[in-house]
């Protein structure tokens, strides 16, 4: 079954900011959360999706993708990786309330695994490589397991110890009063960063992070038929999760270079053809350009400047189906600008045999000329 678009599952214009998707995503998930719809199959289908769109949606670079490439553009799982930073119903009125009147507020806990950043590459290839396909190796950086700490943050020989400012739990509490009570709420604690573990000796290698940035070489399948602007996605190659989280995606934004014959419409291609007044009133073979070479193609007798045909097959692989896109081919009709005297008596002879009276005044039948086959 198709999914939905995400701007109408969370009720929202597509030109919606992201308060006010953030508002839409509040008042549906304290309408379907499963702990106010216990045991409601249907409920729970329908938390999953609107999750799933406001996760899209409120990530800058997911949503152009989708704006741009509908679900296909995206991550197909992205509703399976949890709430959105949402736990449960009470993290919900926490978001919503600043924790709640009159001292309550969310429980304390420390963050679990979280997954990796995205990357984006930007490549550019040439029209035929979009066409027929082609290998690229990419270069990017991405976190990597500090190979000092080996993901402590700590440096090698020192211990690591109970953060002091959150007591290991990864959050801290701040109350602020006002007019209705005091209102409580729950951040990451700024020493610790959520890890709850502070080292005693911070390695001088990641500074504490835990990560350092590495260069990585991928030799990248370019798959014929791509077009400006197409996506491919690199499952797993993105920046390391952390505490034990998958790795984010490596996105690849082909950019194609632009062809001096050849314009692309989808799998289809068109060209121009020019021939000269004579070849398009006499016809006769000539030879049509295309991406695998130049073929034979008749021209009919008495051609006119416009005329389009079809070459079937020579156009680009179909990305998305079987085959290739047709060649189009239009016929431009040159009109001659500088003529010897031997030609413009020949000219000035066709005339007097079309019943035109010329006069040696040959300008205006070049004008003719030129205006019926413009």
């Amino acid at each position: 079954m198709s999914k939905r678009d995400y701007y109408e599952v969370l009720g929202v214009d597509r030109s919606a900011d992201e308060t006010t998707i953030k508002k839409a995503y509040r008042k549906l998930a304290m309408k379907y959360h499963p702990d106010r719809n216990p045991n409601d199959a249907e409920a729970e289908l329908k938390f999953k999706e609107i999750n799933e769109a406001y996760e899209i949606l409120t990530d800058k670079e997911k949503r152009q993708y989708y704006d741009q490439f509908g679900h296909a553009g995206v991550n197909q799982n992205a509703g399976g990786q949890g709430f959105s930073g949402f736990g449960g119903f009470e993290d919900i009125i926490n978001e919503m309330f600043g924790g709640g009147f009159g001292g309550g507020g969310a429980r304390a806990r420390r963050a679990g695994p979280a997954r990796g950043g995205d990357i984006r590459v930007d490549i550019t290839i040439s029209f035929e490589e979009a066409a027929f396909g082609v290998k690229k190796d990419i270069e990017f950086y991405r976190t990597e397991e500090c190979p000092t700490c080996h993901g402590t943050g700590a440096e090698p020989g020192s211990n690591v110890k109970t953060c002091p400012q959150c007591h290991g739990t990864g959050q801290v509490r701040y109350s602020q009063r006002s007019l209705f009570g005091e209102s409580i709420t729950v951040g990451e604690c700024n020493v610790c960063h959520g890890t709850g573990e502070v080292p005693d000796k911070v390695c001088h290698t990641c500074k504490g992070k835990k990560k350092v940035k590495k260069k990585r070489t991928i030799n990248v399948n370019i798959p014929a038929g791509v077009d400006q602007g197409s996506v491919l996605t690199l499952r797993g190659e993105g920046d390391l999760g952390d505490k034990g989280g998958p790795r984010g995606d490596v996105h690849v934004v082909i950019r194609v270079q632009k062809h001096a014959q050849f314009k692309r419409d989808g799998s289809d291609l068109s060209h121009d053809l020019h021939i000269s007044f004579a070849r398009a009133a006499l016809g006769g073979e000539v030879k049509v350009p295309t991406l695998e070479g130049k073929v034979k193609y008749n021209i009919e007798p008495g051609t006119q400047s416009g005329t389009v045909f079809r070459l079937k097959g020579k156009g680009i692989q179909n990305l998305e189906a079987y085959g290739k896109g047709d060649l189009y081919v239009r016929v431009i009709v040159d009109v001659p600008t500088k003529l010897t005297e031997d030609q413009k008596t020949a000219l000035r002879q066709y005339a007097q045999k079309m019943g035109e009276t010329v006069g040696g005044k040959e300008k205006k039948l070049f004008e003719k000329m030129k205006g019926a086959f413009s």
